[in-house]
């Protein structure tokens, strides 16, 4: 019955176009068995048009496929960083006000995961990849997966320090030598959906498959890197006219590129430490790539050859993945979003192994970083980077594939989104949960809305404002209108019409001094109340608290 191709899933999926929500009646054990899985494919660190359906030059035809035969979102957010993005993604709540329920030292919590709403509706629940949720440390203990293989080793991509089930794995020296990161995930991952396949062929499933490329140090397979040797000699400046071609040619973006931004950097260790571990060559500024000498440009495309290779290999591991449903008869009623944690790094860091100059680059012994100048080719068109809300930090490719519910193909969606919509949009997919139970139902409402309308009809799910606050960094949207702060900026509010300016190069805040103080009232009201949701934050999550900015 698990393999069955359904014909009323589509039927119902027409229903929620308008008033009825899919699965409004009570799913009988036939209709149940028909539920779409859902598949959560996540990169770490990938910049908005990295990808070959983004406009970028690297190689990514497993992802390009998906976007072919299915959406491509044109404005959808993360929370700008790492672990708010991911607790946020898991429960449907922005970051400041996730408290939940198997948290230390605290009164009861009321944010519940993903698994721990589809679990009492039939579905297994997999986890394979980087976890990194402060708030709920262990995924099988505390986020409820039934299976979970977590690893834990962003400081090599070579050296395993993984969990499965939230039990350390034993490695023998065979097994450490032929490890690397994103084969590893994909290779759990394949085996949960095998054992799924014969253990529970009549549930539905939620893999959460979270790759950590191409988050730093970039390394990766030598062959892989090859393929980009001679890709990235023109520099980053040639790079961002060609993606944003790209993009506009396809109608993704219709802005242009803003300016190099040479402060934009965030700081974690000295600098002269960092030239004399990584050597001359480095350059720690996004500056024009002709004021770089011959050797500085030698180093830094080296540089960006291995990231692309991080990505290319993630795409090749996907396709691995889209095989086995394949095999199991489930990729047609799988619903696959494929989206990143945040814009790409400009962060520049050397930690765990260290950085042998002699080692060959992109190895195990290597600890290199992008850095700011190809942190801002990654994000073109958009302003800045990871952890930043600015554009470039925030943004982040979304591809919606489902050919059983979705008969669209290769269009795109400009309808806006943000990642705490992802847990309603599965709650719909997965027969119209109610998330909230009697002994739930004063908890506060989640902070997203379903995109499952927007899958058919364009722009048609509202948000009455999208927030965002990350370590001094502040920001609202409200329709095309974005207000936005940064520490680096001593706070000083910028307004933008994303319409046609998404890149944020004119700022509007002098010609519209009361939408800025009607916006910046919403901001802080809005920070008020996620606070008072979650009086009891982590040490995290304070960093995100309320400050006042300066106007």
């Amino acid at each position: 019955m698990f393999a069955m191709k359904s014909k009323i899933i589509t039927l119902g999926i027409a229903a929620s176009i308008g008033a009825t929500p899919l699965y409004a009646q009570k799913s009988n054990d036939h209709q149940k068995y028909l539920r779409p899985n859902i598949v959560i494919i996540l990169a770490d660190d990938m910049g908005y048009s990295d990808l070959g359906c983004y406009g970028g030059e690297i190689k990514t035809p497993n992802i390009d496929k998906l976007s072919k035969d299915g959406l491509r979102f044109t404005q959808f957010y993360n929370a700008g960083r790492c672990w708010p993005t991911r607790a946020s993604l898991l429960t449907g709540y922005y970051y400041q006000a996730v408290r939940p329920s198997s948290a230390k030292n605290r009164e009861e919590g009321w944010s519940r995961t993903i698994p721990q709403l589809l679990k009492p509706q039939g579905y297994r629940c997999y986890h394979s990849g980087k976890w990194h949720v402060l708030e709920l440390p262990k995924p099988y203990t505390d986020a409820g997966f039934d299976q979970s293989y977590w690893v834990d080793n962003l400081l090599n991509q070579y050296d395993p320090k993984d969990f499965e089930n939230d039990i350390p794995i034993k490695y023998d020296n065979k097994a450490k030598k032929n490890y690397y990161t994103t084969i590893a995930i994909t290779d759990h991952a394949i085996k949960e959906l095998k054992e799924h396949g014969t253990n529970y062929s009549q549930q539905p499933f939620f893999l959460y498959l979270a790759y950590t490329s191409p988050h730093f140090p970039v390394q990766a397979p030598q062959e892989d890197i090859d393929k980009y040797k001679n890709t990235y000699q023109d520099g980053w400046d040639k790079i961002r006219e060609r993606r944003l071609a790209n993009l506009r040619k396809s109608g993704i973006v219709n802005c242009g590129l803003p300016e190099l931004e040479p402060r934009a950097r965030w700081y974690y260790q000295d600098d002269k430490m960092l030239l004399d571990t990584l050597g001359p060559d480095e350059v720690f500024e996004a500056r024009p790539w002709n004021t770089l000498n011959n050797e500085q440009q030698k180093f830094q495309s080296m540089k960006m050859s291995i990231h692309a290779a991080m990505v290319d290999r993630m795409d090749q591991e996907i396709g691995r993945v889209i095989m086995q449903l394949k095999e199991m008869d489930q990729f047609d009623n799988t619903v696959i979003f494929v989206l990143s944690d945040n814009g790409a790094s400009a962060e520049m860091m050397v930690r765990g192994r260290g950085h042998d100059k002699n080692a060959r680059p992109g190895s195990e012994d290597s600890h290199l970083c992008i850095g700011p100048g190809w942190a801002s080719a990654s994000n073109t068109p958009l302003r800045r980077s990871k952890a930043w809300v600015h554009e470039g930090g925030i943004s982040a490719p979304l591809i919606v594939h489902w050919p059983n519910g979705i008969k669209n193909k290769n269009e795109l969606r400009y309808n806006p989104g943000h990642l705490v919509d992802m847990l309603p949009t599965i709650l719909e997919l997965a027969g119209n949960i109610d998330p909230y139970s009697e002994t739930s139902k004063d908890y506060p409402k989640l902070h997203g809305v379903s995109l499952v309308p927007s899958f058919y009809k364009d722009n048609s799910v509202k948000h009455d404002f999208i927030y965002f606050n990350h370590e001094g960094n502040y920001a609202l949207r409200m329709g095309d209108w974005k207000l936005v702060a940064s520490e680096l900026d001593k706070h000083q509010w910028g307004l933008y019409n994303l319409a046609n300016d998404r890149s944020e190069k004119n700022d509007l805040s002098t010609k519209y001094p009361e939408r800025v103080k009607m916006m910046k009232a919403k901001w802080e009201n809005l920070t008020k109340n996620y606070k008072a949701q979650n009086p009891h934050p982590t040490a995290a999550q304070r960093v995100d608290g309320f400050v006042k900015p300066k106007h």
